[in-house]
């Protein structure tokens, strides 16, 4: 089998890029790394550029932050045909080696998954939406049950995901349209595919939002300064992905309204990929004016 294609998202917080990558390093199943920086200011582009491991594949840095479904995108439009795709955010620390087997484990015994992901963890809140427990010799996983347009939280988080090839050449991208990432994910595979979505139940995680300076592994590489004192605070002041949906959620609701009147099909295009808005509708005025958002707000 082709090794999964990670992609690995940054955008400021070296802090813990550091620490979260020195963790995914210590994995024992093949991968390959691509890394792709939106543009960050505090050092976090020269401790990529430091890293020296034969699982990196790329290392990409955009020329401004253009939002977290651009840069998702970016790499997926360059993932082989049989590939699965393994989303992972920057604040995901693991506990266990092995991760990438435990979720393969699944798909190989449940053929009816598509998408994987995990609970959100330390410091957060433990949260499952509606789910339900499957198993199958010896191998279980929580089915989202559930999900509907509106509904908060009913969706698989995108901080950790794994997506099959045959599901993303069902649904292609995350929609470039809405923005809405994790969450619009979830609905388009669960109600629109025969695909299912859940989550895998064994693979231990941390997801500290902040580390002391003092204990930082990437201090060597800091460049931050006094009106933004730690890339945490920095981070802080450019993340705006909640006025982006206060701004532009109508079109999130106007996507699957389209879905549900038949105007479009599941699969989402991508500015990636030209042959994708070729042959499926495309509202490239959204998805230009939610770039400019993050060129305008995040930066």
């Amino acid at each position: 089998m082709i090794p999964p294609f990670i992609t690995y998202s940054t955008f400021h917080r070296l802090g813990l890029n550091a620490r979260n990558l020195n963790s995914l390093f210590n994995t024992t199943d093949d991968f390959e790394l691509h890394i792709i920086d939106s543009n960050s200011q505090d050092g976090t582009w020269d401790y990529i550029q430091s890293l020296n491991d034969n699982r990196i594949k790329s290392k990409t840095r955009l020329p401004v932050n253009y939002g977290p479904i651009y840069a998702l995108n970016y790499n997926l439009a360059r993932r082989k045909p049989d590939q699965y795709f393994i989303v992972l955010e920057s604040d995901v620390y693991f506990y266990v080696p092995d991760w990438i087997s435990r979720f393969m484990k699944v798909f190989r015994t449940f053929p009816e998954v598509g998408l994987l992901g995990l609970s959100k963890a330390h410091p957060y809140p433990a949260y499952y939406p509606e789910v339900s427990l499957q198993e199958r010799s010896g191998v279980s996983y929580l089915q989202l049950m559930h999900t509907e347009v509106g509904n908060v939280l009913d969706f698989v988080p995108g901080q950790c995901q794994i997506l099959k090839p045959e599901l993303i050449n069902l649904i292609g991208y995350w929609s470039e349209e809405n923005g809405y990432g994790d969450a619009e994910l979830s609905l388009r595979i669960n109600k629109y595919t025969p695909f299912k979505a859940g989550y895998a139940i064994d693979i231990p995680i941390d997801m500290l939002q902040t580390v002391p300076c003092a204990t930082c592994e990437g201090s060597r590489w800091c460049i931050c300064n006094r009106i933004n004192p730690t890339c945490f605070d920095l981070r802080n002041t450019k993340h705006k992905n909640e006025s982006f949906v206060l701004t532009h959620g109508w079109k999130y609701l106007e996507c699957f309204k389209e879905l549900r009147e038949g105007k479009r099909t599941v699969y989402c295009a991508s500015i990636h990929d030209p042959e994708s808005y070729k042959n499926h509708l495309y509202h490239m005025d959204w998805a230009l004016e939610n770039f400019n958002f993050y060129v305008s707000n995040a930066n």
